[in-house]
């Protein structure tokens, strides 16, 4: 087996803790920090689980200054920004796992995909093979060899063979079938008419977008349901399709802190007891948190 690194999509995790925790939980301000206290439960929850000998935290910083936003204003338009009472939180959970020593990432033109996409090219050429935390299929395409992607809430693991079982594609041809089926998450368009079954029967037959759109005259011809109206469709559409499969591609060449501390650093346990002030973090959460930071100086 070889070396690990966690790498957790860390506001996946913030924002289901903003739902699901009460929102009188407040600061030393009076401010919400239920986002926070959720967070961090989750966070000592797969460190004390996992113990890993490296990881690192991806946030989002923008939902609307990507790079992804400049070659289509509309990604992700259609999700509600984030109030600033969350906006504080994600700030407080970073500064949290800060404080613990541990590695986190963010950048107002990278989505945390991008990070983590590029934090596994990187250990790759360590030798080391990634655990990605997260449920977001979008990640599935980064998944090869010994990889593995982590659904924490509901305790399932998958690897990149098991990315056919789950979505009807290999993991290499995720961004094309959400350039052909869109994302309606994140706003990607794909072509219209085209759904999730459709973009997987074409990809079984054709292997990718480029392939399909060099040899789309062969498409009325197959026998998938409604073929020769999917391929006026997708004629129609092309550089829709192409550009929801550039906007579905994760980047791996994010610029990241060099060289990138994957390997959890000595915390600064002044810095988290003033954090644990100011959060009102409870005793139990602090004793989790005193004991993580032990195990650490050993």
């Amino acid at each position: 087996m070889h070396a690990t690194v966690h790498l957790v999509d860390s506001s996946l995790y913030v924002f289901r803790a903003w739902h699901s925790y009460p929102d009188d939980v407040r600061d030393a301000d009076g401010h919400p920090a239920n986002a926070l206290h959720g967070f961090i439960r989750f966070a000592l929850d797969l460190l004390e689980r996992e113990q890993p000998e490296r990881i690192v935290f991806a946030f989002d910083e923008s939902l609307d200054s990507s790079f992804r936003n400049e070659r289509y204003p509309a990604y992700k338009a259609n999700r509600e920004p984030a109030p600033t009472e969350l906006k504080r939180q994600f700030a407080g959970c970073r500064a949290l796992l800060d404080s613990l020593g541990i590695t986190t990432l963010a950048d107002p033109r990278f989505e945390a995909d991008d990070l983590i996409g590029s934090v596994l090219k990187q250990a790759r050429g360590l030798g080391v093979r990634g655990i990605i935390v997260s449920a977001d299929k979008d990640l599935s395409q980064l998944l090869q060899g010994e990889d593995e992607q982590w659904d924490y809430a509901r305790q399932m693991r998958w690897n990149s063979a098991g990315v056919l079982e789950r979505y009807g594609v290999h993991a290499h041809q995720i961004a094309d079938y959400l350039g052909l089926a869109g994302d309606a998450v994140d706003n990607i368009p794909g072509v219209p008419g085209v759904g999730n079954k459709t973009a997987a029967a074409l990809l079984a037959h054709f292997g990718s977008l480029d392939t399909l759109l060099q040899r789309l005259d062969e498409l009325p011809f197959l026998r998938i349901r409604g073929a020769a109206s999917h391929a006026r469709r997708i004629a129609e559409h092309r550089d829709t399709a192409l550009l929801s499969r550039e906007l579905a591609t994760i980047c791996c060449d994010a610029d990241l802190p060099q060289p990138l501390p994957l390997h959890p650093a000595a915390p600064d346990d002044s810095r988290l007891q003033e954090l644990c002030e100011q959060f009102r973090i409870g005793p139990m959460t602090r004793r989790r948190l005193a004991q993580w930071s032990q195990a650490l100086t050993r």
